[in-house]
């Protein structure tokens, strides 16, 4: 009896080691893991800001700046 398998992801972000795990999760079913992603996220900013105080909260905030920057255009657009 053979059974299915999907086909394997291919490319440099799925074969390093942590977040290549996230990212075939995240390609698998992105629906049932997006909320786990974003949790881990969020852990891992918390721990930067105990580790490295207010630096590593603003850091991330200079880098999310571009993305909110696109977000703000994506509203602009309408339908």
């Amino acid at each position: 009896m053979a059974t299915a398998t999907l086909p394997q992801p291919r490319g440099l972000l799925y074969r390093l080691p942590i977040v290549g795990w996230f990212a075939r999760d995240l390609a698998r079913d992105f629906q049932g893991n997006i909320y786990y992603f974003l949790v881990i996220l969020l852990t891992l900013l918390v721990l930067a800001v105990k580790t490295w105080g207010l630096a590593a909260l603003g850091v991330t905030g200079v880098i999310l700046t571009p993305c909110m920057f696109g977000v703000l255009v994506l509203i602009t657009q309408g339908d």
